[in-house]
C-alpha cells in the first residue's frame, strides 16, 4: 500500500513538502463534497479483526511475518508487533442477512489462520490484550519489519525529546511503568466496525456514533488486565493514550490532546471539521515522496486516493475515525469505529458490532441532532467512565438522564438498536441471534471483562504465572467453541498447572510485594520488620528505587555476635552491616539458570532487577512452590528422550 515509499528520516524541507500535499489534498476532497463526487444513499458495514499469535505454552508467538507468507491470503496483513496479525472483511450492503455473512467469513478467516499457524504450533487468539504478554516480549527486536512501523517509533520518540513513554492506569491494582518504544501499542488488538454513510450526513451520524460509543464499550469490555494486574475494564483505552503519546513531561501547562483522543466537540456540518482539526494539532510524523497530485485525477474523471491526508490522517486515532475510501470506482466516507475489542468469540463481535450499527441507524430517527439532546463533555465523560468500569458505570445519556449503565442498555438501547436494524431490513433470525446475545449478557452481568476479572479472583491460590495461562488457555477454548461469554464456566489453574509455561522464568513466580528499606535507615527497624513480617530477606535500596544492598538474617545475627560490646542504643545505619551491590538477576532469567546462580553461590535469595529498578525478589521459598511441576516437566522431558533412543 506503498509503505515502502515512506521516509524514516525526515529534513524541513521533506515536511514542508508533504504538508503541502495533505492541504492539497483537503483542497480537493472538499471539491469532491461541493460537486457530490462522493458516493451518497448507500449503507455498508465491514470490519478489520485484529488477533495475537499465541505459541503452545500460551505465550506471545513472534511468528506474524512468516505465518503472513504462509497464509496467502489478501484478507491477512501484518501489524505493529511480530506477535500480532490482522484480517480485513469484504464490505457488504447493511441489509438483509449482512450480519450473520460477516460472522461466517470471521469464522472462515480464522479457520484458515488456525489451520496455517499448527505448521508453527501456534494459534490465533481474539482478545483485547493477552494476559500472558511481558515486558520482555515488547522489545524492537519484535517490531515487525516494515518502514512505517519504524518511521513511527522514531517520529514519536522524536517528538518526545527522548523522554521515556510513562504509563499510569489505576484499577483494582495500579500499573507504574516506563518504556523506550511505541511497542506497548502491541498489547492492544481490537474489532474495527465500519459503517458507510453519505456526505450529506456524515455530520449527525459521527456525533451519534460519538454519543453511543461508551455503551457499546461498556458492554464489550473485554481487555481488564495487563502484566498480571486488573486495570480498567477496558484497559486498552489508557494503555493505547499512552503508549502513541507525544507530548513530554515538561508540556504540562499545555492544553494539547494526545494523538489517541476522543474528540473536542461535536462535528456542525461536514466531514472536513474532522481532518482539518486534526490537521490543526498534530504535526507531520511521516512521510512519502511519492504523494500523486489529487488534482490530476479529478481532471480524467477518476477518483483521487488522497494518499497524503490518508497517510498523515493515519497518525491520529481517534476513537471515531474518518475515513475516506474508493470501492466500486467511487469515493466514500465511513465511520470506523475503534473501541471494540477482540473476542471474545465472533458471536460475541457480531452482537457488539449490531448494536453499534443498529443504535446509529436507530438514533438517526429519534434524536436526527444528538447536539441538543447531549453536551459533548458528558459523552467524553461517558466514554471515560465505561473505560474504567464497563457494565458496572453510571452514564448521562440524553436530556442529563442518569441511569446505571445496565438499566441504560437493557431498557433502552437494546430495544432502540433493534428498531434500528429493522428499519434497515436485517434479518429478523439476524437480529433475534445477535440481540439476544446481547440482551443475555447484561442480564448475567458477565462481560469478557467481569469474567477475567471474576476467573483471576477465583483462582486465589494459584501462582501468577498459572493465573494468567489459564485465562489464555480457557479463551481459546472457548472461543473455538464460538459460545458466547456469558455462558463461560470460570477459568480452571488445574488445565494448565503441569505447563512448563509457569515456571519458565523468574518473573513468573518472584515476590513483587516488597518490603525494603533506605540505607541510611535504623538496623533495628530491619531487624523488627523482619520479626513483624516472617521474612528472612530486607532488600536495601535508595531514594530513585535502585538497588544497593540486602540484609539478611544471617548477616544480622554475624554483626551482632561480631560486636558483642556495640551500645545497643546506637542509631546504626543499614549501611554498615548490608551486603553491599549484591548479585542480581532479571525478570527474563530461566528458571534453571536462577537455581544454578544460587547452588554455585551459595544464595538462599536473589534479587531481581529490570532497568536498574528493584522490581522483585525469588527465594529458596518460591523454589519449593514450584518443584514439583518442574520435577515432573524434568522427568517427562527426560522420559520422551530416553523413548527417542529406544526407537
Amino acid at each position: 500500500m506503498g509503505d515502502h515509499n515512506i521516509n524514516r528520516y525526515l529534513d524541513e524541507e521533506q515536511l514542508r513538502r508533504f504538508t503541502a500535499a495533505i492541504l492539497r489534498d483537503v483542497r480537493a476532497l472538499e471539491y469532491m463534497l461541493e460537486n457530490n463526487l462522493i458516493e451518497t444513499g448507500k449503507r455498508r458495514i465491514g470490519a478489520e479483526q485484529e488477533m495475537f499469535l499465541i505459541d503452545e505454552h500460551w505465550h506471545p508467538a513472534m511468528i506474524g511475518v512468516e505465518a503472513l507468507e504462509k497464509i496467502q491470503d489478501e484478507h491477512y496483513t501484518s501489524e505493529l508487533t511480530k506477535f500480532n496479525l490482522e484480517f480485513n472483511c469484504d464490505p457488504l450492503p447493511f441489509e438483509g442477512k449482512s450480519l450473520s455473512q460477516m460472522e461466517d467469513q470471521i469464522q472462515g478467516l480464522l479457520t484458515l489462520g488456525r489451520n496455517t499457524l499448527r505448521a508453527f504450533n501456534a494459534h490465533p487468539l481474539l482478545i483485547g490484550i493477552l494476559p500472558t504478554i511481558t515486558l520482555a516480549d515488547l522489545s524492537l527486536d519484535n517490531l515487525t519489519p516494515n518502514p512505517r512501523y519504524y518511521a513511527l517509533n522514531e517520529s514519536i520518540n522524536r517528538l518526545r525529546g527522548g523522554e521515556l513513554f510513562e504509563f499510569q492506569i489505576r484499577g483494582e491494582d495500579e500499573l507504574l511503568l516506563k518504556h523506550d518504544s511505541v511497542m506497548l501499542e502491541g498489547c492492544n488488538t481490537s474489532f474495527q466496525c465500519h459503517f458507510q454513510v453519505g456526505p450529506e450526513e456524515f455530520a449527525k451520524m459521527y456525533n451519534i456514533s460519538q454519543a453511543v460509543t461508551a455503551p457499546v464499550m461498556a458492554v464489550s469490555c473485554f481487555s481488564p488486565i495487563l502484566f498480571g494486574k486488573r486495570l480498567w475494564r477496558e484497559t486498552r483505552i489508557a494503555l493505547f493514550q499512552q503508549s502513541i503519546d507525544t507530548r513530554s513531561s515538561h508540556q504540562y501547562l499545555r492544553e494539547m490532546s494526545p494523538r489517541v483522543h476522543f474528540g473536542n466537540a461535536w462535528v456542525n456540518e461536514s466531514v472536513l471539521e474532522i481532518y482539518k482539526e486534526d490537521i490543526a494539532r498534530f504535526r507531520v510524523i511521516m512521510a512519502d515522496d511519492n504523494i500523486p497530485n489529487p488534482w490530476d485525477a479529478i481532471e480524467k474523471g477518476e477518483v483521487p486516493k488522497l494518499r497524503a491526508l490518508q497517510l498523515h490522517y493515519g497518525t491520529v486515532y481517534r476513537w471515531n475515525r474518518a475515513c475516506y475510501g474508493i470501492g466500486g470506482g467511487k469515493a466514500h466516507l465511513r465511520i470506523e469505529n475503534r473501541v471494540i475489542p477482540s473476542g471474545p468469540t465472533p458471536v460475541d463481535e457480531m452482537a457488539n458490532a449490531a448494536f453499534w450499527f443498529g443504535l446509529i441507524n436507530g438514533m438517526a430517527d429519534v434524536c436526527p441532532d444528538v447536539r441538543k439532546a447531549m453536551r459533548f463533555d458528558d459523552a467524553r465523560g461517558n466514554f471515560m467512565n465505561a473505560a474504567r468500569y464497563g457494565l458496572g458505570c453510571e452514564l448521562i445519556w440524553l436530556n442529563g438522564k442518569r441511569l446505571p449503565a445496565r438499566e441504560l442498555i437493557s431498557t433502552e438501547l437494546i430495544p432502540l438498536a433493534t428498531q434500528g436494524l429493522k428499519s434497515a431490513h436485517i434479518a429478523s433470525e439476524d437480529i433475534d441471534r445477535y440481540m439476544g446475545v446481547l440482551s443475555e449478557r447484561v442480564a448475567s452481568k458477565q462481560t469478557g471483562a467481569q469474567w477475567l476479572v471474576s476467573s483471576f479472583n477465583h483462582m486465589e491460590k494459584a501462582t501468577r504465572a498459572e493465573k494468567m495461562n489459564a485465562l489464555v488457555a480457557a479463551t481459546l477454548q472457548n472461543q473455538k467453541n464460538n459460545q458466547p461469554v456469558h455462558t463461560w464456566p470460570l477459568a480452571n489453574p488445574d488445565s494448565v498447572r503441569k505447563s512448563k509455561a509457569n515456571f519458565a522464568r523468574v518473573e513468573q513466580y518472584m515476590t513483587t510485594d516488597l518490603i525494603t528499606v533506605n540505607e541510611e535507615e535504623l538496623i533495628d527497624l530491619v531487624a523488627s520488620l523482619m520479626v513483624w513480617r516472617k521474612i528472612r530477606y530486607i532488600l536495601v535500596e535508595d531514594n530513585e528505587h535502585k538497588l544497593v544492598g540486602m540484609v539478611s538474617q544471617r548477616s544480622l545475627l554475624k554483626y551482632v555476635v561480631g560486636n558483642p560490646d556495640r551500645d545497643i542504643y546506637a542509631p546504626i545505619p543499614v549501611k554498615q552491616v548490608m551486603t553491599p551491590n549484591p548479585v542480581y538477576i532479571s525478570p527474563e532469567t530461566s528458571t534453571v539458570e536462577a537455581i544454578s546462580i544460587m547452588q554455585e553461590r551459595g544464595f538462599s535469595a536473589l534479587p531481581v532487577v529490570r532497568d536498574e529498578m528493584l522490581v522483585g525478589i525469588v527465594t529458596e521459598n518460591d523454589f519449593m512452590k514450584i518443584a514439583s511441576g518442574l520435577m515432573e516437566q524434568i522427568f517427562a522431558e527426560s522420559g520422551k528422550k530416553r523413548k527417542s533412543a529406544k526407537e
